[in-house]
């Protein structure tokens, strides 16, 4: 396809990387050229997703993906491997939409140089929903304003980091807009019956403000925020966090 932007998505057969696939597959503005998964190697990623044969095989790493072919990874992994992942692609000469969460600021750090020293971009995001760009956005404008608030980071039991990806963005954020008083406190539920849910806590004598971010079951919210990340981050050099940035 002429003019697409191309792309392969590492966790193409996961939640959130599913969802994304099916959408590129869909897209007349991006090409999929590769799907990455630690099952289902050699199969159609059509097929994989319920779909159509794509003519796209699942890979089991990034080495067998075509630089030559390829613009963006998209990851949707797995905290423990998407650092070296997301290395290997700025080594490969590919750009990058981090979408994993579980990278600290001194992770970010790290990949920042990698994109600088091949003139490549990064943007990454604990989060991809519009929604919660807005609840984030609305608590960073909050904290110009107000000395003292708290995180409470919420989901279920089975979610491997905490805190959360969201969480840990906006914390890093909130403290570079002001010193709270206590600090930046994340506090991490994680329990059966929460799916992903956060809240920013400001208190003042005899009054408080909660903005709060409740995401349902579905993965569909992530994706056109991702995808808009695929678009800006062809104009992206260096790392560039969260989807705030992108909209506001």
């Amino acid at each position: 396809m002429l003019n697409c932007i191309r792309v392969c998505v590492a966790g193409a057969t996961g939640w959130t990387g599913g969802a994304v696939t099916t959408a590129v597959l869909a897209s007349s503005e991006f090409e999929l050229t590769g799907a990455i998964a630690r099952k289902r190697a050699g199969d159609d990623i059509g097929a994989v997703l319920g779909l159509a044969p794509s003519g796209v095989f699942v890979s089991s790493d990034l080495g067998s993906i075509s630089s030559k072919n390829t613009d963006v990874l998209i990851d949707y992994t797995d905290p423990a491997t998407v650092k070296d992942r997301v290395v290997q692609a700025l080594r490969q000469g590919l750009r990058v939409v981090i979408g994993t969460s579980g990278l600290t600021a001194a992770d970010y750090a790290d990949i920042d140089r990698e994109a600088k020293s091949h003139g490549l971009g990064v943007i990454a995001a604990g989060n991809f929903s519009t929604t919660a760009a807005l609840a984030k956005h609305c608590a960073l404008l909050a904290a110009r304003y107000l000395p003292s608030w708290e995180i409470v980071d919420y989901a279920d039991a089975a979610k491997v980091d905490a805190p959360s990806g969201t969480t840990r963005e906006l914390a890093e954020e909130l403290a570079s807009v002001r010193q709270n008083v206590a600090g930046t406190r994340v506090h991490s539920l994680r329990l059966p019956g929460y799916v992903i849910s956060f809240e920013t806590i400001f208190g003042l004598p005899d009054e408080r403000l909660t903005i709060r971010h409740d995401a349902g079951a579905g993965a569909q919210p992530y994706v056109a925020g991702t995808l808009l990340a695929v678009k800006k981050v062809m104009q992206t050099t260096g790392v560039v966090r969260g989807l705030d940035r992108l909209l506001f």
